[in-house]
């Protein structure tokens, strides 16, 4: 469910820039999108390195694991593409696809069961998903509206896994030339999913006489924002991520398919740079926080999870570099 909310926060925050206009259109949503999220522009390519850290786990409620990740990376790869708009331009289709390769490689590793420390091989996971996304601008209450519906398909090296969709709608409450706030509700289509509605709440603000500005996404983001030189921009604070991929497993006690679910919680500070209208590039650094890190079996709630895990803080450091297609100016 926590994919599925970051996600849909990708449409959800282009209010901000939408209704600042008289007559928004999808355009102005388009550019919006892709100024805060890089990985919704034509091409993204991000790696990024993450510090050791020692973890506990647990398997089946009962104490399964203490070890050490010496190293843990990620490579991401994403390409979007708007393939249909009507005439009025308030109706697009878009396609997606990702791709994600992690990387660990452990220390020692003791088992509570067995008593015995002992290594574990080097673990490589492939991740991939496509969706096909509909959005629609208008109006209710003469105020700006989007809706937005998405379905889509994931897996990994192995086979198709699974079919998820969601849909959403959100309208803006107040504007001015300082403030922008918007809600709106998520509504999950999926067996997995705890909670069949999520509530969105958003603020954007800018402060007087000042070059910093806030963004504020419940719960995805609060960030501290300027111009930092020419063509760049610095951001300071936290942002909520989430990390997944599906896991074949063949042991005595789990054998299937299981989903591995993580939620990450970033703080630090970013530099972006943008060498051509159409190509930008990004640096970040900061901490990371393991809020939660669990196994379940596929298609099973992340309340009924099989695993636990706790690791500790660990510093990390990414970079990435996009291209946006369409962007002219």
């Amino acid at each position: 469910m926590k994919s599925k909310i970051i996600s849909v926060l990708v449409v959800f925050i282009s209010v901000h820039a939408v209704s600042q206009e008289k007559e928004p259109g999808m355009k102005t949503l388009g550019k919006a999108i892709v100024d805060k999220f890089p990985t919704t522009r034509t091409f993204d390519l991000q790696y990024e390195q993450l510090g050791p850290s020692n973890y506990d786990s647990e398997l089946f409620g009962n104490k399964f694991e203490r070890g050490r990740v010496e190293n843990h990376s990620r490579f991401k790869a994403a390409f979007n593409l708007p393939f249909y708009a009507s005439k009025s331009k308030r109706f697009v289709l878009t396609t997606s696809l990702r791709y994600k390769y992690e990387s660990y490689q452990f220390g020692d590793i003791y088992n509570y069961t067995t008593t015995q420390t002992y290594r574990r091989e080097n673990e490589d996971v492939h991740y991939w998903a496509g969706a096909l996304t509909a959005t629609y601008m208008s109006s209710l209450f003469k105020k700006p509206i989007i809706y937005s519906a998405t379905v889509s398909v994931d897996g990994n090296e192995e086979d198709l896994q699974r079919v998820k969709g969601f849909a959403s709608a959100v309208l803006v409450l107040k504007r001015t030339p300082s403030t922008t706030i918007t809600a709106g509700v998520l509504v999950l289509v999926d067996p997995s999913s705890i909670v069949p509605l999520t509530p969105l709440f958003s603020i954007n603000h800018k402060f007087k006489n000042s070059k910093w500005d806030m963004d504020f996404i419940l719960p995805q983001r609060l960030l501290f924002r300027r111009e930092l030189l020419e063509n760049g921009r610095i951001s300071l604070g936290t942002e909520l991520n989430t990390e997944s991929f599906y896991l074949n497993l063949n042991s005595s006690n789990l054998q299937g398919v299981y989903e591995l679910n993580q939620l990450e919680l970033k703080s630090g500070i970013t530099y972006e740079y943008s060498f051509t209208p159409k190509l930008i590039a990004f640096v970040k650094g900061g901490f990371n926080n393991v809020v939660s890190a669990r196994i379940t079996e596929k298609g099973e709630r992340t309340n009924r999870y099989v695993y636990d895990q706790k690791e500790d803080t660990q510093g990390y450091f990414r970079f990435g570099v996009s291209y946006n297609l369409f962007n002219r100016k």
